[in-house]
């Protein structure tokens, strides 16, 4: 039902108005009456009212000021003026003062019941409007999540190469915050849990957990979360601290905790990692919220784990030691690997168990990151990395750990040795497959020699041969399609599109485009109507 407040100085008049009309029958209801427009001001702050049905000529405030005040401080309402026939043309010249429209009085039954359906028809259209601006905020929102999202765990478990280019992807995403070389980030893992052991209830509330996370993160200003799919039922959040470092870490948790439990009736375990400084620690500070969360006691109960706290140091692995087994896997030399590794975790002995248990997620996301990269993601693979997690996750397990590292990378060593003998096929598929990924980030030719090891011309010429294009030519491509998907959410700024499909200039990307389709991007989001 729509609300209608009656504004008049004269009772009568406003019980006539009553009278005239089956209001019910027409989709509203009086909400209350007025006899001046000051009334009906105050009245509208305190109602949620739809039409305002006002005399012109009253005393304190009439029906035309009536109307422009609604107009300033309520644009929704709609106003219909009630007037003798000496002020027609007044107030029809006050129609653009927020008048919505004007009857005649004696007011006439048909007439009234005309102009209110055809507000109604109005109204509802209008509302009809703002649910789509929302559903598609909505969207577009969830879009810059989701792209945002990818690029953090991007950043925490795959190989990047360029500082400053992660920089400018992390401005292009609107990430600018965590990029500042002195800002301090902390890492929490969040599991659900059901009391009663229901999987199937944890299962089907992980979507509206997703949801939540994301809004808690919304609302905790400067916390970003993600998802992982190596881990199953946890979203991960990054959050910035400021001077009150652990009260805002700990308003943080105790807000998921509640309202997890709150508006899902879940159960929660939550690792607090380590505090790191700029983007090259986040794979630690990740890790070390992992590793606080490995420590949680089996069982449903909610727990919280401050791996802050935590007694044991963990160890530094060198950049160098992650650079000689990415080295010795691209160049399939599994006996260096070997050697690699065993320098570092074959002494386990001498290490803690949080050490090991850190150094060895370091070696599982970088195996992992190189399966990825050459689309090697098998379900033997998957299933490896998986057991290889659990293991690790038990903390007592070293030497099976060690042994399975060794297998998983073993195996990726053979993958990667076929695609070195395939005539380069699966060498330009593995390419292909990162560019369709990570279409969004500064790419070149130079980039991806380096990143897989490979001679820059030969590269550039297998892949024409392969594909039946350049590089050049199949990112540009992609980058389009995208640009056009995106172009379909009216509410995303056109400079917001470029920055999620690669280009830092807007300008830039509008000339590209057009050559690419015909038409600017305006011109083809308009050529969607």
């Amino acid at each position: 039902m729509m609300k209608v407040i009656i504004v008049d100085d004269e009772i009568q008049i406003r019980k006539g108005l009553r009278l005239k009309v089956d209001w019910e029958e027409e989709g509203y209801q009086i909400a209350d009456e007025a006899s001046n427009g000051q009334e009906a001001l105050e009245l509208l702050q305190t109602m949620d009212i739809d039409v305002v049905i006002t005399d012109m000529r009253m005393p304190i405030m009439d029906g035309i000021e009536l109307a422009k005040r609604c107009h300033q401080s309520f644009p929704n309402v709609k106003v219909i003026v009630l007037s003798g026939y000496s002020d027609f043309e007044y107030v029809r010249g006050s129609l653009k003062e927020g008048v919505k429209d004007y009857l005649l009085k004696p007011v006439a039954p048909d007439e009234l019941i005309e102009v209110l359906r055809k507000i109604r028809i109005e109204v509802e259209e209008e509302k009809r409007n703002q649910m789509e601006i929302g559903r598609m905020r909505r969207l577009v929102h969830t879009q810059l999540q989701e792209v945002q999202e990818q690029y953090l765990l991007y950043l925490v478990k795959e190989e990047w190469l360029d500082l400053k280019a992660v920089a400018e992807r992390l401005r292009q995403l609107r990430l600018e915050e965590i990029a500042n070389e002195n800002v301090e980030i902390q890492f929490v893992t969040v599991e659900i849990r059901e009391s009663n052991e229901d999987s199937n209830r944890v299962k089907d509330l992980w979507q509206p957990f997703q949801i939540l996370s994301k809004e808690i993160a919304k609302d905790h200003g400067g916390t970003y979360s993600f998802y992982d799919p190596s881990y199953s039922n946890m979203i991960h959040f990054l959050h910035l601290l400021d001077e009150e470092k652990r009260n805002r870490t700990s308003s943080l948790v105790n807000k998921i905790q509640q309202n997890v439990k709150t508006f899902l009736d879940l159960e929660t375990v939550i690792g607090i990692g380590n505090v790191v400084k700029a983007i090259p620690e986040f794979k630690t500070g990740y890790i070390s919220s992992l590793l606080a969360w490995s420590q949680s006691q089996l069982g449903p109960q909610s727990q919280i784990i401050d791996g802050t706290k935590a007694k044991e140091e963990i160890m530094e692995v060198s950049p160098g030691f992650e650079r000689g087994l990415t080295n010795a896997i691209e160049n399939v030399n599994f006996e260096a690997f070997k050697e690699n590794i065993h320098a570092v975790l074959g002494g386990s002995e001498n290490l803690s168990i949080l050490s090991f248990s850190f150094a060895a997620n370091i070696v599982l996301f970088l195996l992992t990151s190189l399966a990825q990269k050459y689309d090697l993601e098998t379900k033997d693979i998957q299933k490896m990395m998986w057991n290889c997690q659990q293991s690790i996750g038990k903390l007592n397990s070293q030497s099976k750990v060690l042994e399975q590292l060794v297998q998983l990378a073993q195996l990726i060593i053979e993958k990667v040795r076929m695609a070195r003998f395939s005539n380069g096929k699966l060498i330009v598929d593995s390419v292909r497959n990162y560019l369709d990924k990570h279409y969004g980030n500064e790419i070149s030719l130079t980039f991806l020699s380096e990143l897989f090891h490979i001679n820059s011309a030969y590269l550039s010429e297998t892949f024409k041969q392969q594909i039946g294009q350049n590089l050049s030519d199949y990112l540009v491509n992609i980058r389009m399609e995208k640009a056009r998907n995106f172009l379909k959410d009216k509410q995303l700024k056109i400079i917001d599109v470029s920055n999620l499909v690669g280009f830092a200039n807007s300008g830039y990307f509008s000339t590209v485009f057009k050559k690419h389709f015909g038409k600017t991007p305006v011109e083809y989001r308009n050529s969607l109507e």
